[in-house]
């Protein structure tokens, strides 16, 4: 088995993440090498085109806060997705940036009901793979200079 040399950043067990290009900063994000897709707490408002392509209108609730946060997205897929509890839901797909401290890179993110989720998002191995080493017995490595969303229960 080949390994590769390059040192990798440590994520802890949750992380604060950023997703730029739909204006959320400091989302606070469970890591979960068990699941293969991450997730994104969201409510599907309107699709739409756009220069050709496939877009999605979506809000992003963060009810601690009172705040709503309408984003949007090219859409780039329809995928069936096995939740914790065993269901498989189909799921929008959609591909943003996603910042995991100095670490930016595209991400697939399913669009999903969290909202009975103590975190609104879902960090999958898919978006860890060669880019991170989680460290599950500590939390917010890669938040340096931040603190978790105020409110926010861990």
């Amino acid at each position: 088995m080949k390994r590769d040399s390059k040192v990798l950043p440590v994520v802890g067990w949750r992380e604060l993440v950023h997703l730029p290009e739909l204006g959320l900063h400091g989302v606070p994000a469970k890591i979960d090498t068990g699941a293969r897709t991450s997730s994104l707490h969201g409510t599907v408002i309107d699709t739409f085109k756009r220069d050709g392509q496939n877009y999605v209108r979506f809000a992003v609730d963060f009810p601690q806060h009172n705040v709503r946060q309408v984003c949007e997205a090219v859409h780039i897929d329809w995928r069936g997705i096995t939740s914790s509890n065993g269901e498989t839901q189909r799921r929008m797909i959609i591909k943003t940036p996603l910042q995991i401290g100095d670490v930016t890179f595209r991400a697939e993110i399913s669009l999903a009901d969290r909202s009975d989720m103590k975190f609104p998002m879902l960090i999958g191995r898919s978006s860890l793979r060669r880019r991170f080493v989680v460290d599950s017995g500590h939390s917010w490595l890669q938040t340096e200079g931040m603190t978790p969303v105020e409110g926010h229960k861990t």
